[in-house]
């Protein structure tokens, strides 16, 4: 027989299993729910890896123009900024020219104030180029007493004086550059007449040759009627020349001038121009006044 006291449990027994079922079913919508959310999860998660791998060729190639682009627009700043470099260096660069420039002017301007005083000749002596340094103008030398003619002294020393008392003034003297030729320059002149050599004249022998028909001071006698007294002159010259590289190279060479004859003179068939040098070549031809004679100038070969 059963006591009383379990008899009083017996209808409590309903409620319990109540309440247990309440729990489980709690906890399965529970655990439903969580399982849920995993697979919300885990689908989202599969979505997002599936777009990232499942990428349209579309789309690769915006992103490759993309990165062209990208590209491009540092390429042109790198080339701005290069530019830019650039032309703050040519600011720079003309701002220090013109800085040097200033620095030049100012120079000139202090040195204008005492201007350097440029003198040709012999070398000044210690005490001038002092002087000329420091801006002042040097003692100038003493005059030295001039012995040279002048006048009708002069007049009568290019004159000629004959045995009978008379004299013959000379319409040429020789310059200051008058020189006989080199021993290895042998200049000849051949004279001739209808084709035949009627003479020759060694002109290296001297420096000078005055040809006319005035006897008493001619060096190569003309005695056509239509050749003046003093007619014409060959002359030997010093004159210098620059070279390729710059130095002077000096030589000695013929030279031919008319004296204002009346007639004139002829060089290779052409008029010589009165009181003029012309520089005679090799195997040139001159004549004289209407004289048929060919006078031809002509340089040996050297051994």
């Amino acid at each position: 027989m059963a006591s009383d006291h379990d008899l009083d449990d017996r209808p409590e027994r309903p409620r319990d299993d109540g309440r247990r079922r309440d729990r489980h079913d709690r906890d399965e919508r529970r655990h439903r729910s969580h399982r849920d959310e995993k697979r919300h999860r885990s689908r989202d998660r599969s979505d997002r890896h599936h777009r990232r791998r499942s990428r349209t060729p579309d789309s690769s190639s915006r992103r490759s123009h993309r990165r062209d682009e990208d590209a491009d627009e540092d390429r042109h700043r790198r080339r701005r900024r290069s530019r830019d470099d650039k032309d703050s260096d040519r600011r720079r660069r003309r701002r220090d020219d013109n800085d040097d420039d200033d620095d030049d002017d100012e120079k000139r301007r202090k040195d204008s104030g005492r201007s350097v005083i440029k003198r040709n000749g012999p070398l000044p002596s210690q005490e001038a180029s002092f002087a000329i340094t420091n801006g002042e103008e040097p003692e100038k030398p003493k005059e030295k007493p001039n012995y040279g003619t002048t006048g009708l002294l002069a007049a009568a020393s290019n004159s000629v004086t004959q045995a009978d008392g008379t004299t013959i003034a000379l319409k040429y003297h020789e310059p200051s550059e008058a020189r006989k030729p080199s021993p290895r320059d042998q200049w000849t002149l051949f004279v001739f007449k209808d084709g035949d050599i009627v003479d020759t004249v060694n002109l290296s022998s001297r420096s000078c040759w005055l040809i006319g028909r005035e006897m008493a001071v001619v060096d190569l006698p003309a005695e056509h009627p239509s050749i003046s007294k003093q007619h014409a002159v060959i002359q030997f010259r010093y004159t210098e020349k620059r070279s390729e590289f710059g130095d002077k190279v000096g030589k000695v060479k013929p030279y031919l001038i008319d004296l204002e004859s009346a007639n004139g003179t002829r060089l290779n068939d052409e008029k010589v121009p009165e009181s003029r040098y012309l520089e005679l070549r090799d195997k040139d031809m001159v004549q004289f006044g209407q004289s048929t004679r060919e006078y031809v100038i002509m340089l040996a070969p050297r051994d």
